[in-house]
């Protein structure tokens, strides 16, 4: 790739500048005067040159940190980078984790040896080349080696154009750097093609994980569509493990039915409703109370269930505060992100939800809503993203489907597509913990099976006595299998856990293809991941 073409405004009027201010272009009135077009330009320029030395001392805060913090470390060409690092950094520290942020000018072999957990976001320049102020440690550090990275685990959001040739090349050098030198990804590489707001939710999705599930606000203000939650069905009764649910929404609107195989749901959800009344009483407030909220009219009581919680050090601040204003002054709940497991041509868009449950024993944000405070019938908010990474290959070379749990959501839309297609050579290794309980949508594998379009299954049953049996020991007792079938054009494609699953196969990979088969598997874009 190229030249970033993004300025640290540019391109992004949607995004929540750190400090809490959001840029937005709002379009003259007629009745505009020439004087007050001037005297808005002055007061625009005050607030960007104000925010620019906030963004600066904010910045310098950040980089004191050290003690068991998460290095932010960003290569900035036109101070986008650094803009998104800074506030990757302010959301992190937010939620509770320390964090250090610093230029990776400022980054050595010896401070990345000493850290545990990195966060790199880079742009790329020229043609493919690193930042002008990242390039002494492109020549310092990616020409040589760093011992001691073992113990680092990293992720990199990497800047970029592609509409130039080598998209990204600088934040996949540094990829394949940090690999070579036995650090651990915390998730794959996210690139971002010219400040693409999908791409930054899905980074802004994996710092919510990073940080425990902290409720992090989404950087862009959501569009959701409204869906209908028609069917939903508790998939594993009697399983040792949390409940599994397969949910069934309709559209209102038929367009919205258009996506490929390996695309995510983005859902907006809502607080229990027990909690919103909660917040109600605590206020004195009426949630019969009519506000405008996204462009809506609502009750009080809807909009404070899409809203993010009231600090407890702000509720004394709040009494007696106007309804419409309390509203007004709530970010939106961040979105969570499910694999769709369903095609447009089933009319209908499936998923796969486990529910989670806080330390408090009170269900997650998402997977509650949709698993068990939503009634069958009630509307959902959700949105496609584009998972261009995990999309089918565009012919009918073989597939190798690798998964865990709810991963299986993802998988089985390929399978659909390539039955649908006729596509015959596709093999499924699949773990979860008991064959009685856990063999999710058993009797469609099965048909797949019977009818040719799945060649192979290989399940991992963990919690059926004996040693503890994962997806990963299916797929090396088969290791011979796997190298003909790759040898043969096979693409692999994994869906499922970050944690345990997604690093077991890398390194069963790594071990029956070896470490650098398997990187050209990557670049030839055969081996594709959606681990979270």
């Amino acid at each position: 790739m190229s030249r970033p073409i993004l300025s640290p405004f540019a391109g992004a009027s949607w995004l929540a500048l750190a400090g809490g201010v959001a840029l937005s272009l709002l379009g003259p009135s007629r009745s505009a005067t020439a004087a007050g077009v001037v005297a808005a330009y002055a007061g625009f320029c005050g607030t960007v040159l104000a925010h620019h030395r906030q963004r600066r001392a904010r910045v310098a805060a950040l980089a004191s940190t050290t003690d068991g913090a998460t290095l932010v470390a960003y290569a900035s060409q036109t101070g986008f980078a650094e803009q998104l690092a800074l506030q990757t950094a302010t959301a992190l520290q937010g939620a509770g984790m320390p964090v250090q942020l610093l230029s990776l000018a400022e980054v050595d072999a010896a401070r990345l040896a000493a850290c545990r957990q990195a966060l790199f976001v880079v742009s790329t320049t020229g043609e493919g080349d690193a930042p002008d102020s990242a390039s002494g440690f492109a020549r310092r550090l990616l020409a040589g080696r760093a011992d001691g990275l073992r113990e680092l685990r990293y992720g990199i959001l990497a800047l970029g154009d592609s509409s130039y040739a080598r998209f990204c090349a600088f934040g996949h050098a540094l990829d394949h750097w940090l690999q070579r030198h036995r650090a651990q990804p915390l998730f794959d590489l996210i690139e971002v093609d010219n400040g693409d707001a999908g791409a930054l939710r899905h980074w802004q999705n994996h710092l919510s994980a990073l940080s425990g599930g902290a409720e992090i606000a989404d950087w862009e203000r959501p569009r959701y569509g409204d869906w209908v939650l028609a069917q939903r069905h508790l998939l594993n009764p009697g399983s040792q493990g949390a409940p599994a649910f397969h949910l069934v929404l309709e559209p209102r609107d038929r367009d919205a039915l258009d996506w490929q195989p390996g695309d995510i749901a983005e859902v907006g959800p809502c607080h229990a409703p027990a909690e919103v009344e909660r917040l109600l009483a605590r206020l004195a407030l009426d949630g019969a109370t009519p506000v405008r909220c996204d462009a809506r009219d609502l009750t009080l009581a809807e909009a404070l269930a899409t809203r993010m919680p009231l600090p407890d050090a702000h509720f004394a601040a709040m009494q007696g505060v106007p309804a419409q204003q309390l509203v007004d002054a709530l970010s939106p709940l961040p979105h969570r992100e499910y694999s769709i497991a369903s095609l447009p041509q089933d009319g209908t868009l499936e998923l796969l939800v486990r529910q989670a449950r806080r330390d408090d024993g009170r269900l997650g944000l998402a997977s509650g809503w949709l698993t068990g405070h939503a009634a069958v019938g009630a509307h959902i908010a959700l949105r496609i993203r584009a998972n261009r990474s995990f999309h089918p290959p565009a012919d009918d070379r073989p597939l190798i489907l690798i998964g865990n749990g709810t991963g299986l959501a993802g998988l089985r839309a390929h399978l659909k597509a390539r039955a649908a297609a006729a596509r015959r050579r596709n093999w499924l290794l699949f773990g979860e913990r008991s064959a009685q309980h856990d063999a999710f949508f058993a009797d469609e594998l099965a048909a797949w099976q019977a009818d040719g379009t799945l060649q192979r299954v290989d399940h991992a049953w963990s919690r059926d006595g004996g040693t503890a049996r994962y997806v990963q020991d299916a797929l090396r007792a088969q290791a011979a299998l796997a190298r003909r079938w790759v040898q043969e054009g096979a693409a692999i494609y994994v869906c499922g856990s970050l944690q345990g699953m997604a690093g077991g196969v890398n390194e069963a990979l790594t071990d029956i293809l070896g470490e650098s088969a398997l990187r050209e598997l990557a670049d030839e874009g055969r081996y594709r991941r959606d681990v979270y």
